[in-house]
């Protein structure tokens, strides 16, 4: 079974982009973040004609919302309003054989990392907090996958400079210490970095600001696999599909993949 998840920035707008990518990898199951379409208007046509008919999401208007696209059969397991302010960060489905997969767009917390003047850095670390308490509910025994922006680098080969960027939010002090309690709470395996080094540069996402992205290649882990214990052997392969960087009026994020035995 193939996983991917991708922060594709408006599924309408990237249409083009969601097709070259399912077709040149053929996800099973594709998580997407920051959607930024209501309910009502989302592309179903579209997801039906790139082969997968069983789909869950939950949207609004401009900003945020999540979608699981599924060739498997699935099935609602909840939608999550983490923090209690209406934002549509959080969904859940449930697998043919009763494996949990949970799809997360944590806040990016804007550019001020101080909670007290700075509202979305007060909310982005009560989310991962909420994300902490939500962990707690499973048991070693329990087949979950949590996939999704988390808008965190946690390691200092996930960003090109731990140094520079210690200050700068994704990568604080603050918020990589509440980054590991929320993945020690549920014992998560990250699957990435169990499959690449951690002493190798690894990037999801790389800024709009950049003039020439590949050249200069600042980049940051911000999207993230995270598998329960009893999943860990189950993991085959993954990989980060850097290309899509490239792609013509791309996502700043690009997918992630990984591969589980079925």
């Amino acid at each position: 079974m193939k996983i991917a998840t991708w922060n594709i920035n408006s599924v309408r707008i990237r249409e083009a982009l969601l097709s070259r990518f399912v077709t040149e990898h053929t996800p099973d199951v594709l998580c997407l973040q920051e959607t930024k379409v209501e309910d009502q208007h989302f592309p179903h046509a579209l997801i039906t004609r790139l082969g997968f008919n069983h789909c869950i999401f939950t949207g609004e208007k401009s900003y945020n919302g999540v979608a699981i696209l599924s060739k498997l059969p699935l099935k609602l397991h909840a939608t999550y309003d983490m923090i209690a302010n209406g934002h549509k960060r959080h969904i859940a489905a449930e697998l043919p054989d009763g494996t949990l997969l949970h799809n997360f767009y944590v806040p990016a917390g804007g550019d001020i990392p101080d909670p007290a003047v700075n509202q979305k850095f007060d909310e982005k670390l009560r989310f991962v907090d909420a994300m902490q308490d939500w962990a707690r509910e499973f048991k070693s025994h329990h087949k979950v996958i949590a996939v999704g922006d988390f808008n965190i680098a946690p390691l200092e080969q996930d960003v090109w400079s731990s140094r520079q960027l210690r200050h700068v939010v994704s990568h604080t002090e603050i918020e990589r210490e509440k980054f590991n309690a929320a993945q020690r709470s549920g014992q998560w395996v990250d699957a990435l970095r169990s499959l690449v080094p951690h002493e190798q540069k690894l990037y999801s996402w790389w800024s709009y600001r950049n003039r020439d992205w590949a050249a200069s290649d600042r980049g940051r882990r911000l999207d993230h696999v995270w598998l329960s214990p009893a999943l860990k052997s189950d993991l085959k392969h993954g990989y980060i599909h850097r290309d899509a960087r490239g792609y013509e009026s791309p996502s700043d994020h690009v997918p992630v993949v990984v591969e589980l035995a079925s």
